[in-house]
């Protein structure tokens, strides 16, 4: 479906200041919606041709209501009709009012009520919103119903007027109140006139006993904020109803969000709607995510620790070792805890079990590079991305990675196993990620593989601890072959779960 930025800009005359204010009535345009038990269509004029005045409308975004049955069960964003199509439209952007057609159409074989209401942004009609009631379930409204449709007159007023989109706004909170969690409304004093339940059901829990309606809301919630802990400074504008701000106010473990929408009509303030919702839960949870998460972080950091702590005392054994084989399979083990250890830290400072891939990768080959023989100073350097990884991955692949960099190091780049013609010799890993598989491909030019290889019957524990973790434990595939002119090339096939993000190209 195309996008309200994508028509605006390939169909209309609208300007940037423009566009950005239909994004901001959309952006809030439930809330219209929902008070009037109505659809929402937003149509801009078309760029008109060289010569011609009226080229007619298209819609642009489309809202459907919470509160009531929608009219347009299929999406109409997109739909272009010509000039004269849609009179209601004509008429509400020529003379700058809302409208309303006589008679109901019965075109879907449902009676449905269709307004027009001007957009108007600095005196000027830039687009028409079409609000459509479905009349099949038509009834005389309760008292709430009626407030709500009083409300949605004041707000689509507003629009028509230019003060609604408030300018400058924005949403602060996660998610707003929505009209059902529960709605206030005051007059120009500030006092209830209205109250829906679950509005005085969530004051109730802030410890108010008395009855909402006709009680002055700022000094209510002044009160019950003042056994409160520190509260927002904009808690008392919003509670009054002359802020287009949202806050939350937390009373005795109670958290409950307000969000104020003043309502100025004809350049006079006649009061406010305040909607209301009770987020204790919510909070709640959110403080137990948090908590979970400090308490993860901190135990891959302590692993951490506990792991570079094994690897120091193993660095000093070996140092204290004469037999030169004991002190290679020290050393070797020290790489393998540290590989290890570098996931944790990685892991120690994620939000989630989730890690970025290529900067443990990165060092994994930088510490690879570091024991290097000094004759050789072979630096694996990388290419691809490995993207996002779980833990449960990320953690046997750096020790995967550390050992398929160690072999090539060890066996292809030693003493005994010198590159033709003397060169430094190249290391080279390219990662490429697909939607369900990672492969890696660790490529050398060292002495290549001894007469005769098999990797299901090697001796080489490190290659052993490799096809263990790929086969065993992540459910992949390796294979090693030699390399045309010489060398290896090792190959690990591995599914994911995880998207990558978008592809490097290029050396690291």
């Amino acid at each position: 479906m195309p996008t309200l930025t994508d028509l605006a800009r390939n169909l209309t005359g609208l300007s940037g200041a423009e566009l950005e204010w239909l994004h901001s009535l959309v952006s809030d345009w439930q809330l219209l919606a929902d008070l009037s038990f109505a659809d929402l269509i937003l149509w801009v004029p078309l760029r008109a041709p060289e010569g011609e005045q009226d080229p007619g409308w298209v819609a642009v975004a489309q809202m459907r209501p919470t509160t009531g049955p929608t009219s347009f069960p299929d999406d109409v964003v997109g739909t272009q009709v010509a000039p004269g199509e849609r009179p209601v439209l004509d008429t509400a952007r020529a003379e700058r009012r809302i409208h309303r057609e006589s008679d109901p159409d019965w075109t879907s074989g449902v009676p449905v009520r269709a307004e027009a209401i001007p957009v108007t942004r600095d005196e000027r009609v830039i687009a028409v919103i079409e609000r459509s009631t479905n009349l099949n379930g038509a009834r005389t409204p309760s008292r709430l119903e009626l407030t709500y449709l009083a409300g949605a007159d004041d707000l689509a007023r507003m629009v028509a007027e230019g003060t609604f989109p408030y300018p400058g706004y924005d949403t602060t909170l996660v998610r707003s109140p929505r009209v059902g969690d529960g709605l206030l409304r005051l007059d120009a004093a500030g006092r209830v006139t209205f109250a829906s339940p679950n509005a005085q059901s969530a004051y109730r829990r802030l410890g108010l006993s008395a009855d909402l309606m006709g009680i002055e809301l700022g000094n209510a919630t002044a009160q019950l904020a003042a056994s409160a802990a520190p509260v927002d400074e904009s808690l008392m504008p919003v509670a009054r109803g002359k802020a287009p701000r949202e806050t939350e106010i937390d009373v005795n473990g109670t958290v409950v969000q307000l969000r104020g929408i003043p309502l100025v009509v004809g350049g006079q303030r006649t009061g406010a709607l305040v909607l209301v919702r009770d987020v204790t839960e919510l909070r709640r949870r959110e403080r137990e995510l948090l908590t979970k998460e400090a308490t993860i972080r901190e135990i891959h950091h302590r692993v951490k620790n506990n792991l570079q702590t094994v690897a120091a005392l193993l660095r000093l054994q070996a140092r204290r070792l004469q037999a030169p084989e004991a002190r290679a399979a020290l050393q070797e083990a020290v790489r393998r805890v540290g590989s290890i250890a570098i996931v944790h830290e990685t892991l120690s400072h994620a939000p989630e079990e989730i890690v970025d891939f290529d900067d443990i990768a990165d060092r994994v080959a930088m510490m690879a590079g570091e024991v290097s023989s000094p004759e050789v100073r072979v630096t694996p350097k990388i290419t691809g991305q490995f993207g996002m990884l779980p833990a449960t991955v990320a953690t046997p692949l750096a020790l995967v990675l550390t050992e398929l960099l160690q072999n090539a190091l060890q066996h292809g780049f030693g003493p005994a196993h010198r590159p033709p013609g003397g060169d430094a010799g190249i290391i080279e890993v390219l990662a490429a990620r697909a939607p369900e598989l990672l492969t890696v491909t660790v490529t050398d030019s060292g002495a290549g593989l001894p007469p005769g290889f098999n990797l299901e019957n090697t001796t080489s524990l490190g290659l052993q601890i490799v096809r263990t973790l790929v086969e065993g434990e992540l459910g992949g595939q390796i294979s090693l072959r030699p390399r045309p002119g010489g060398g290896t090339i090792a190959v690990v096939d591995l599914p994911v779960r995880y998207e990558s993000s978008e592809p490097v190209t290029g050396l690291r």
